[in-house]
């Protein structure tokens, strides 16, 4: 198989399975602990008014409900996890797929915060990172934590990955 396509195989999964991981951890903190966390139908709305031209709210969850939201919701989720998986390779090689290391995936894991915080949360009308949130340093300390778990699934993923399906090309 050709390196680039091989590549983006692995990095696709890697994507997928830190995703993964952000939701693992978020099921078991909100049934083991009550923490809710991003109803991801909500994404799906603001994509979807996104679509049509709308693209900050006063508050997302009390405008209009899209078709398919909660479907749309996860599709993005799953797409935005996959395209920051990317990073990895982008910045550190093509080393780092074939011998992952730990800091580099936190680090792109805890960088990837400044999406919410600069572009959806400010969209969804609560504020650059969550400052219009009642509880804005809550939000803030949630969302660091469910991104450093990102940060551990691209590391665990990248592992997995080359366990399960070792490089072709040398």
């Amino acid at each position: 198989m050709d390196f680039l396509l091989e590549s983006c195989w692995k990095v696709f999964g890697i994507g997928i399975g830190a995703t993964m991981a952000m939701d693992v951890w978020r099921f078991f903190l909100q049934k083991t602990m009550g923490v809710s966390s991003l109803d991801l139908g909500l994404l799906g709305r603001l994509v979807g008014h996104t679509f049509r031209g709308k693209f900050f709210h006063d508050g997302i969850a009390k405008s209009q409900a899209i078709a398919g939201e909660t479907l749309i919701g996860w599709v993005v989720h799953y797409a935005i996890g996959i395209f920051f998986s990317f990073l990895l390779p982008s910045i550190w090689g093509e080393g780092w797929l074939r011998n992952p290391t730990l800091v580099p995936a936190i680090l792109v894991g805890v960088g990837t915060i400044l999406a919410p915080w600069f572009l959806m949360q400010p969209a969804m009308g609560i504020g650059i990172a969550a400052s219009k949130a009642p509880k804005p340093n809550q939000v803030r300390l949630r969302n660091l934590a469910i991104h450093t778990v990102y940060g551990l699934g691209l590391y665990g993923s990248a592992i997995l990955s080359n366990a399960l399906f070792p490089w072709e090309l040398k």
